[in-house]
């Protein structure tokens, strides 16, 4: 992390964040019971149906007002508001 960040909603916190790492973790459930059924290891693995996860790797939570976003929009927001 290098980038200058600053809250897209409050928009006065610069320096109070909190970074979520997102992990996902493919799995099949039993529809009946909701116990899992088959735990995906790779992507290449996923049955036909299965869509793999194409999200953020890291999301940005303000400390200030309790917003959670994608990083990109924390840092666009100090780029377009520089000090």
């Amino acid at each position: 992390m290098s980038n200058a960040y600053l809250c897209p909603n409050c928009k006065t916190n610069r320096t109070r964040f909190n970074l979520i790492a997102q992990v996902p973790q493919s799995v099949k459930l039993d529809p009946s019971t909701g116990s899992v059924v088959n735990q995906y290891e790779n992507a290449e693995d996923l049955d036909p149906f299965h869509i793999p996860y194409n999200g953020a790797e890291r999301l940005v939570q303000c400390a200030a007002c309790g917003v959670i976003g994608e990083e990109a929009s924390f840092i666009k927001r100090a780029q377009h508001n520089p000090r």
